[in-house]
């Protein structure tokens, strides 16, 4: 298949417009062009779509490739549709199932490794995905504040492990709320072994409020 779809979201003040990016590849010498986006960060995207795939072992299309980020009038900027530019050159290539896209939407900066990278405004595209009815995949780091819309969200560290979950390889993980983390071990009196008055010491001074000189 030589044209894909995929879903994104802008980042435009406190709320996340959704952001169609559609992918065709077509004969002729081969181009990569993105029409949608300043032509700074075209330039800047291109660059790092194209060494994230080549790093991560996908093939790069020797195609005219010609990326739509849909609607034009809406502003874009940051790195933030590296992502979902990425899929949409790999399901239009025959390289990942586009019929896996479908109800998906995907944020990220792509390290020319390949790598995720942190995007802000996680938590109003996660809101907007939820009330949309769709899922949300973006960077492991961006993962806590978007877990807090409830929805859900799905977190990876790299490109390849995206590919993996829409390979129905390996399922990504949900995305942990901060407070849902396990809290650090705290030291306890209890685990103290022998030195019983001085832990008797410690807790009377403790539940007394008293001052405690150690020597």
């Amino acid at each position: 298949m030589s044209l894909s779809v995929t879903y994104t979201r802008a980042q435009l003040g406190v709320s996340a417009p959704p952001v169609t990016v559609e992918t065709h590849l077509a004969n002729g010498l081969p181009a990569f062009n993105i029409v949608g986006l300043p032509e700074a960060a075209v330039r800047e995207s291109r660059d790092r779509v194209r060494s994230a795939l080549v790093n991560s072992h996908f093939e790069f299309p020797q195609r005219r490739i010609t990326v739509n980020l849909a609607p034009a009038d809406l502003p874009k900027e940051g790195g933030r549709y590296d992502l979902a530019i990425a899929l949409g050159i790999l399901a239009a290539s025959g390289q990942v199932p586009a019929e896996s896209l479908a109800d998906t939407e995907f944020i990220g900066e792509l390290a020319l490794t390949g790598d995720l990278r942190e995007v802000p405004g996680a938590l109003p595209a996660a809101i907007a995905c939820t009330d949309a009815g769709r899922s949300l995949v973006l960077p492991r780091a961006s993962g806590p504040e978007a877990a807090l819309a409830g929805g859900e969200v799905l977190v990876a560290d790299n490109l390849l492990q995206v590919c993996a979950h829409l390979h129905r390889r390996e399922p990504l993980p949900v995305a942990v709320q901060p407070g849902d983390a396990t809290p650090p071990p705290v030291d306890d009196l209890a685990d103290v072994r022998g030195q019983l008055r001085a832990r008797r010491a410690l807790e009377i001074a403790a539940a007394g409020g008293h001052n405690l000189l150690s020597s």
